[in-house]
């Protein structure tokens, strides 16, 4: 039997503020000398919908490369993936208050503004390195997503919103639902949304106002092709969905911001911190923020 290396690893709570509410993520600090294989051999142990691999940039100047894995495969962005390894890196650096860095990932070069705020918690704030965009118009009927998701037509859309596959790296199916009660309501299961959505049924993104609540939007996310029935938060899918709120929204120029509660039906509550920069009426840049609570450290022996 060959000799097993012992790698550190810590799991956080993201996109919240406490432990034991957010999004679950495994971070392997040690994974120089790791495969492919061995670091997604690794990600199904911990069994989270993400976990991360930290290993040295190509370019010195960053702070680190970041290799993302689900259960099933490897991602090239993922959001609560780069702000958990974020805010765990500053952490390690001894940062008394803030610091910027770069993260190399799958789909390009990451600028990190992170906050520490105490020897545990801190908060993230990223740049999208690729802007997003509808990779698809009405990919499939109101009538479709009403039945795979078990919800009623009336349902489906608000306003001008119909639903789209949108992009920043990761596609997903964004639906925009009419109310809280439809987002409450909706009992998908793995079978019907892939029978729905085929391949795109790696990411579904259900999204409507938070009228009279605490943030602006509210979402929920399911990956039924990915292993995962539901996700608390989803970075990627914000990020994405800038592109759907350019459109339907139609923002002035200047910066405008959108707190999305997502994971409430879960009892993982998460907040993701949306920023779209408007200029001449384009969209020209978008961040994902928000914070991070270190909750277990360990060894791994791989």
């Amino acid at each position: 039997m060959a000799t097993a290396t012992p790698r550190r690893f810590v799991t956080l709570d993201v996109f919240t503020d406490r432990a034991l509410a957010g999004n679950p993520l495994a971070v392997v600090l040690d994974a120089e000398g790791l495969d492919s294989n061995q670091m997604q051999a690794i990600a199904r142990e911990f069994n989270l919908s993400e976990s991360v691999f930290v290993v040295k940039p190509a370019d010195e100047l960053n702070r680190a490369r970041l290799r993302i894995f689900t259960i099933n495969h490897e991602l090239p962005f993922a959001g609560h993936p780069t702000v958990g390894a974020a805010v765990l890196l500053a952490t390690l650096d001894k940062v008394q208050t803030s610091t910027d860095f770069v993260l190399e990932e799958g789909v390009g070069p990451v600028p990190c503004h992170v906050t520490v705020k105490g020897p545990r918690f801190g908060n993230a704030t990223f740049a999208l390195p690729r802007l997003p965009d509808i990779v698809e118009e009405e990919p499939m009927t109101v009538e479709a997503c009403a039945q795979a998701l078990g919800l009623d037509k009336s349902d489906i859309g608000f306003d001008d919103y119909k639903p789209v596959v949108a992009s920043a790296g990761v596609p997903f199916v964004c639906i925009p639902l009419a109310s809280r009660s439809a987002l409450a309501r909706i009992s998908p299961s793995a079978g019907r949304l892939i029978a729905t959505f085929g391949g795109a049924a790696d990411s579904v993104y259900v999204f409507c106002r938070d009228e009279d609540g605490e943030s602006d939007l509210r979402a929920r996310m399911f990956a039924a092709n990915m292993g995962i029935d539901e996700d608390p938060a989803t970075g990627s899918a914000a990020a994405a969905l800038a592109a759907v709120l350019m459109a339907g929204e139609k923002p002035d120029d200047g910066f405008h911001a959108f707190d999305i509660l997502q994971g409430v039906e879960m009892g993982r509550p998460s907040l993701v911190r949306l920023g779209l920069e408007v200029a001449d009426g384009a969209l020209i840049g978008v961040t994902i923020g928000g914070g991070a609570v270190i909750v277990s450290e360990g060894t791994i022996h791989v």
